[in-house]
């Protein structure tokens, strides 16, 4: 089966070389599978196309058919502005994807786009609701940080004053203390 499907695929030209063991024909197996429910796939789809075409096909000529005899017009009688206004509705109807070119189809397209539209700019406001409170929470958090960088600041500089004091006090209590024993040698010596 895989011979023959690459047989297929290349056509008259040579079939490239492949190391055959086990897990290449497994790999290539498992790709002509695929290959074949996908032609399947592609081959519906364009029966269904075919089918859509020769439906459509007959609802125009039913249509034309049914203007030429009750109104006794033809596309080629139209005037150019007539036949614009056709294909303005034509395009109206495949832009809002209606089944046909009623009154009613219009309504219910038009009716389904503006709740679409709604729903869209309903999420839209949602949207912006929460981007702008992320934003206010981000501003929040910038102006904490803002304060707590200052904070910071302030604190480095109080606990160097304070350390400056320290050694200001340590020094003095070290003269303090050497000056102390000084003393109580020259009480001594002086006793």
């Amino acid at each position: 089966q895989v011979t023959l499907w690459l047989k297929k695929i290349y056509g008259n030209q040579p079939i490239p070389q492949y190391e055959v063991n086990a897990r290449t024909v497994d790999i290539l197996y498992e790709l002509v599978e695929c290959n074949e429910a996908r032609d399947r796939d592609v081959s519906l789809l364009i029966e269904d196309m075919k089918q859509r075409a020769a439906e459509y096909e007959a609802e125009a000529n039913y249509l034309q058919g049914l203007l030429a005899e009750s109104l006794d017009l033809s596309l080629s009688s139209l005037s150019s502005e007539g036949t614009s206004y056709l294909n303005v509705l034509v395009d109206s109807a495949m832009t809002l994807e209606t089944k046909d070119t009623s009154l009613a189809s219009f309504f219910c397209a038009i009716n389904d786009m503006t709740s679409e539209l709604y729903a869209t700019e309903s999420k839209n406001r949602e949207m912006e609701l929460e981007l702008t409170n992320i934003r206010k929470k981000l501003t929040a958090a910038l102006m904490l940080e803002k304060q707590l960088e200052g904070d910071l600041k302030k604190t480095e500089e109080r606990l160097e004053v304070e350390k400056a004091k320290a050694d200001s006090q340590s020094q003095n209590l070290k003269f303090l203390k050497d000056k102390s024993e000084d003393l109580k040698i020259r009480i001594k010596a002086a006793e």
